[in-house]
């Protein structure tokens, strides 16, 4: 029983190392990265956030996710982002579980299709109360066979507080994450492709 038993730990052992090995690790440390594991339902390539009926102004953010080579659309990407309120505070109620606890419940993720494009139904969030940074809202994005990483956040062209050197800051991981809002049918517009892979650490 007890060789039964040693021969099972083995096995498990080196299943766990074979998928490791397995696993591309790319993009460098990514604190809180994990809670793009966090859904509770199928996901599709659209979705509506908490609050998107109950806030202004209202925004949609779309974009098609191609492969490292910017031609390719990338399909079964998961997407996920998160921010603020309208008073700039990642907004809790008080039952949150696993990142929501830090990252508050406005939160969505997306699948992208055959074609690659995604779509958020939101609403544009406020800069912290402290106006330390521009508005922006985060997105963490999980590839099969590869790791979860981070890309540069969502701003906005038109926000004050995005300044020069605030630019000189970003290092477009993903691509330019710097959008133009377009008032389209009374919702804010923003569109944003994604490039896999593009200026994030040892991808190849």
């Amino acid at each position: 029983m007890k060789i039964f038993k040693l021969f099972n730990l083995l096995i498990f052992l080196l299943h766990i190392s074979c998928k490791s090995q397995s696993l591309k690790t790319v993009g460098g440390p990514c604190q809180g990265c994990e809670a793009v594991y966090e859904y509770n339902k199928k996901l599709t390539p659209t979705d509506t956030l908490p609050g998107f009926n109950d806030n202004k102004p209202q925004l949609k953010i779309s974009g098609k996710v191609f492969k490292k080579d910017g031609k390719t659309p990338a399909e079964n990407i998961i997407l996920y982002i998160y921010h603020t309120n309208r008073k700039g505070i990642y907004e809790k109620k008080g039952n949150e579980t696993g990142w929501g606890k830090t990252h508050g419940y406005i939160r969505g993720w997306v699948k992208t299709g055959k074609n690659g494009e995604y779509t958020f139904y939101t609403f544009r969030p406020a800069a912290y109360p402290n106006r330390s940074e521009p508005e922006h809202i985060h997105i963490t994005v999980k590839e099969p066979n590869i790791n979860e990483y981070y890309l540069d956040n969502y701003v906005f062209i038109d926000d004050p507080l995005l300044t020069q050197n605030q630019k000189n800051k970003l290092t477009n991981r993903g691509g330019s994450g710097i959008t133009k809002p377009v008032n389209i049918g009374g919702i804010l517009s923003i569109r944003r492709d994604i490039i896999l892979g593009k200026n994030i650490p040892n991808y190849k």
